[in-house]
């Protein structure tokens, strides 16, 4: 069964009194393992569209399943108990909390979930050596680089060992080397947790990191193929 789905998902907005259809119709599936990039100009609806496969947004009609739930059907409590136990979420501004070290970031979504931070230190360890931020763990963001403080959000993401993770321009705001160097983070989170990713870039070298590449315009999927490696 596929990890992720949309059924005939449309999302409206009210636009100087008028209504606007920035998405029309979407059907799509994520199986689990896949690492999913979606593209597409400038307001094709590819960022709302992530944002509705999170259960950030809500669509004006249609569906969206995560591991076979309705998402949008759900209270706004167990809404938020799967966006932070079964989604980690990636953004192209980091969102990291300034007067809290690098180790204290990632642990955001454990204390936030109630659970005791003493039994998450091994993987705390594990993500930290993962990205590359072992001897930074006491570092507050403002003394590390862009594509270091990335790095942090995306271990705070993998943290509770989410089935998904959302990345929305995950490297729009970082050099070329730093981007390539997150990129290759995703694909080895990919690679060796099995974690399924679906990201949202304009970068067709960095759509290729990935196995699939979905392509839309004006609210729709124009197309969707496999990445054909080497």
């Amino acid at each position: 069964m596929p990890i992720l789905k949309a059924e005939k998902l449309c999302r409206h907005y009210q636009i100087a009194g008028r209504e606007v259809a920035i998405l029309r119709g979407i059907d799509m599936t994520v199986e689990a393992g896949e690492f999913v990039s979606i593209m597409g100009p400038s307001g094709c609806g590819k960022s709302t569209l992530l944002y509705l496969l999170g259960g950030i947004d809500a669509p004006t009609s249609g569906n969206v399943l995560l591991n076979q739930q309705d998402i949008n059907k759900m209270d706004d409590k167990k809404k938020s108990v799967i966006r932070r136990q079964s989604i980690g979420f990636v953004f192209q501004f980091y969102n990291l909390v300034q007067n809290l070290s690098v180790e204290e970031n990632i642990m955001l979504p454990v204390t936030m979930d109630g659970k005791k931070p003493k039994d998450y230190q091994a993987q705390l360890d594990e993500l930290l050596d993962i990205v590359g931020l072992t001897e930074r763990r006491t570092f507050t963001p403002r003394r590390l680089s862009g594509g270091q403080q990335q790095r942090v959000a995306i271990a705070r993401a993998v943290i509770l060992n989410p089935s998904l993770i959302l990345a929305d321009e995950p490297v729009g705001n970082l050099d070329s080397q730093s981007g390539a160097d997150v990129m290759n983070l995703f694909r080895r989170i990919n690679e060796e947790k099995g974690i399924t990713i679906v990201q949202v870039t304009h970068s067709e070298k960095h759509a290729n990191m990935g196995n699939r590449i979905i392509h839309m315009k004006d609210g729709v999927i124009e197309a969707d193929h496999k990445v054909v490696c080497g």
